[in-house]
């Protein structure tokens, strides 16, 4: 398998603009014996019934992880939420002697259709973006993977052709360099920053009385 898993989540990839490009861009380097497995989400799971076996294994081999997705009401898209649920259980991703992913790193790429001052504190969505992807910065702590800054494409709506190209380009520039990225070695080469957790803190099985 592809040693960079670009995961994919746009509910109707054929009428995207960014995403789109983003997968014209990197084609290159998803063909047969490229380093990046492309997983289109919404093409694979249409009915939302997720083969967890097999993405676990895709993840195992992959050394770095990419979430490609728009920005949908200040998270991911439904099917990509429901992916990190049940692939990234307790127990093989994260919790007492769970390392299936420790040591490899998360690489975000979400689209917005509002600007880069809209996401700031004066701006209408009132938070920096970073505000809003926290939650995922504290699920790769939780599975010991190294979180890279996440690269953004604001304005998604409104740009033009080449520069969604660009953009694209620029993404296909730094996976091609996997792991050599200047602005990724610090984080590549120091200490993992991972959150333990106590192995009181585990969900209840699903037919042992419920859920938390």
């Amino acid at each position: 398998m592809a040693r960079i898993l670009v995961v994919l989540a746009h509910p109707d990839l054929q009428a995207s603009r960014a995403n789109r490009a983003l997968q014209l861009a990197l084609a290159p380097l998803s063909g047969p014996g490229g380093p990046v497995e492309w997983l289109d989400l919404y093409a694979r799971y249409p009915d939302y019934l997720i083969d967890v076996p097999a993405e676990q294994a895709r993840l195992a081999a992959a050394e770095l992880i990419v979430w490609a997705f728009p920005l949908q009401w200040y998270s991911v898209p439904a099917l990509l939420k429901l992916w990190i649920d049940e692939v990234l259980a307790f127990g093989w991703a994260y919790g007492p002697g769970a390392d299936a992913l420790r040591g490899k790193a998360l690489w975000l790429l979400p689209t917005t259709g509002g600007s880069a001052a809209s996401y700031e504190p004066a701006g209408h969505n009132r938070h920096t973006l970073d505000a809003f992807l926290a939650p995922w910065a504290q699920t790769a702590r939780l599975c010991g993977l190294r979180y890279l800054p996440p690269l953004a494409l604001h304005d998604a709506h409104a740009l033009d052709a080449p520069a969604l190209a660009a953009h694209g380009a620029q993404v296909r520039d730094m996976l091609a360099r996997w792991p050599s990225v200047p602005a990724w070695q610090r984080l590549l080469d120091g200490d993992c920053v991972e959150c333990a957790v106590p192995a009181e803190a585990r969900p209840l099985a699903r037919t042992g009385g419920g859920w938390a």
